[in-house]
């Protein structure tokens, strides 16, 4: 692993005690696939234990992006889980390489640690006893309700430093 990236998940893993936003930037991410809705999880697209069929993230649509940004940062939660909240699911960077306002991101695999490029795994899903390992947990409440989301947000990372431009948060539904 390049030094670069190590620093880079040091500092990620003292998230909040070294970001700070700046105000200002219209900053929206959207759901970009017909079959997500935010209000369910698609059949299918739960965890390999209650029946998932090749289970994945959201495709998503991000506009807004500052032009500064050189990473977004996705974190999948379940808020009505408290140990599986604020990044339980996975925590992963996607490398946004030139300036761009706005980016559409695939969907990447659940339970797997072979991300696609240009995505960087921050931290696994923080329950692989409950089901299979991985960067990324597909919602896995037994569709008890549980409220599924994914915070994002645009950073500029110096090698150094993080500072986050702008955050989201999209809801990604009920399980």
């Amino acid at each position: 692993m390049n030094s670069n990236v190590a620093t880079l998940f040091a500092l990620l893993a003292f998230w909040g005690l070294s970001t700070s936003a700046i105000a200002g930037t219209q900053f929206v991410a959207s759901l970009n696939d017909s079959n997500w809705d935010g209000k369910l999880i698609p059949t299918g697209q739960q965890c390999l234990k209650f029946g998932g069929d090749q289970p994945a993230t959201p495709a998503l649509k991000i506009t807004g992006i500052p032009q500064q940004a050189n990473l977004l940062i996705l974190e999948y939660s379940d808020r009505t889980y408290q140990p599986m909240n604020n990044g339980g699911h996975g925590r992963m960077a996607y490398a946004i390489s030139s300036p761009t306002q706005s980016l559409q991101l695939p969907a990447v695999a659940g339970h797997s640690f072979e991300l696609l490029s240009g995505f960087i795994m921050l931290e696994a899903h923080r329950n692989p006893k409950w089901d299979k390992a991985g960067a990324y947990m597909p919602p896995c409440s037994g569709g008890k309700g549980n409220v599924y989301y994914v915070t994002i947000q645009a950073v500029h990372y110096d090698g150094a430093k993080t500072a986050v431009l702008a955050k989201t948060v999209l809801e990604i539904g009920k399980f």
